[in-house]
C-alpha cells in the first residue's frame, strides 16, 4: 500500500503531486477561499495555531479523518477529490478508495 510523510516544509505541488502519484485521488490545498499557490510550503499558508508535526498518509485512512488531520497537525484545509477532480471523495471512504 502507497504511503509517504507530510511536514511543514512540503511545498503544496511536492504534496499534490505525491497525494495523486501513491492514491490517483486528487488533492485541493486552500489558503483562505482560494486555491493555495503551488510553490508555497505548508508552513506558511498554515492558519491558526496548529501542531505542526509529520503527518504519515497511508492509503487506509478515511478521506475525513485526513481532511481533519490535516487541519489539525498543518492548519491547511484540503479536500480529497475523485481523480478526474470533478467531484468532492465522500468522507467516509478511504483516499485509496477515493482515487479509484
Amino acid at each position: 500500500m502507497a504511503e509517504f510523510s507530510i511536514d511543514g516544509r512540503m511545498k503544496v505541488k511536492t504534496l499534490r503531486k505525491q497525494f495523486k502519484d501513491a492514491f490517483g485521488a486528487t488533492l485541493r490545498v486552500y489558503k483562505g477561499n482560494q486555491f493555495a499557490d503551488e510553490d508555497a510550503t505548508l508552513a506558511s499558508i498554515r492558519v491558526g495555531d496548529a501542531k505542526g508535526g509529520e503527518l504519515k498518509c497511508a492509503g487506509n485512512l478515511k478521506v475525513g479523518n485526513f481532511e481533519n488531520k490535516m487541519k489539525e497537525l498543518f492548519g491547511v484545509k484540503v479536500q480529497v477529490a475523485n481523480k478526474d477532480d470533478n467531484a468532492l471523495a465522500n468522507n467516509d471512504i478511504t483516499i485509496a478508495a477515493a482515487g479509484k
